[in-house]
């Protein structure tokens, strides 16, 4: 396991600080509001804990305020229901008394199914042909960046341009190779979790690809919304997986995308669907507009 994968699982490692409620922690990073992965895995965490039996199937969630990376999280979980095969989880994420995000979460027990159909995983170079991402924005960014002096625990390959390209296309797809950077223990709810983490690591820039926009841009104005995801099989996140992008459709302030992760064996793993806040705006109103 690598530092920065190391780092990832103490992240994830919440400290129990009563019956259903646990506390987070954050990252030492310049950062003016916390990464929404990272509320979302561990507010994952905190639903898996509490469950007895399956692994979780589905999950959605809404971002409801920008999170402060400078104080712990607090996440509430409300055991809504334990049945023979479905458990249901509801949790709050908190801080300064006010919720942050919230969640719900479906844990299903592993059963035989007889309908089995899914989509065909596209037809594209493999990861080891593909600089790893940290390397290209190094050389685009040098050295002293701050970014890159942040944990890097998933090692993600960009097939074509990165995002923000000079030669990247305006089309509304993206396809990236992604995997936990080392090797995790046996535990399918780490899993699960890491893969939460990352699915929110690039799935905006199809939104932003139509329009040449940058997260950088200072008249734009961009935050995750709600992110909903399915788990269809068994995976592990320390395995290669094509994550393959896309956005139907953006308006009225909001864009919306989708994502499917495929392992290299063709198996459609997870699939994933966010909205999130898209506006252009006048830099001086920023502060006014969420």
């Amino acid at each position: 396991m690598s530092e920065s994968l190391d780092f990832l699982v103490n992240l994830l490692d919440l400290e129990t600080i009563e019956v259903n409620t646990y506390r987070g922690k954050h990252p030492v990073e310049e950062r003016q509001r916390t990464f929404g992965g990272q509320v979302a895995a561990q507010a994952l965490m905190a639903a898996g804990r509490t469950v007895e039996r399956g692994n979780v199937h589905s999950l959605h969630s809404y971002f409801l305020r920008p999170g402060d990376p400078s104080v712990p999280i607090l996440y509430e979980v409300d055991r809504i229901r334990d049945g023979r095969s479905f458990t249901t989880r509801r949790v709050v994420a908190i801080q300064h008394g006010r919720a942050i995000y919230n969640m719900q979460a479906s844990f299903h027990a592993e059963e035989a199914g007889d309908l089995e159909h899914q989509f065909t995983m596209p037809d594209v170079p493999g990861p080891e042909t593909i600089k790893p991402f940290v390397e290209r924005m190094r050389d685009e960014l040098g050295r002293d960046d701050e970014w890159l002096r942040r944990h890097h625990p998933i090692d993600q390959r960009f097939i074509g341009e990165l995002p923000w390209g000079p030669l990247r296309g305006r089309e509304p797809h993206q396809q990236v190779w992604i995997k936990a950077d080392g090797e995790l223990p046996d535990d399918p709810l780490l899993h699960a979790c890491v893969i939460a983490y990352a699915s929110d690591m690039s799935i905006f820039d199809t939104i932003l690809a139509p329009h040449g926009i940058r997260w950088d841009d200072e008249n734009f104005m961009g935050a995750s919304i709600d992110h909903c995801m399915w788990f269809h099989r068994k995976l592990r996140a320390d395995e290669w997986m094509l994550y393959d992008t896309d956005s139907p459709t953006a308006h009225g302030g909001r864009g919306f995308a989708r994502g499917f992760l495929f392992n290299r064996a063709g198996e459609l793993k997870v699939s994933m669907a966010q909205e999130g806040l898209a506006r252009i705006i006048d830099p001086s109103k920023a502060a006014k507009q969420r």
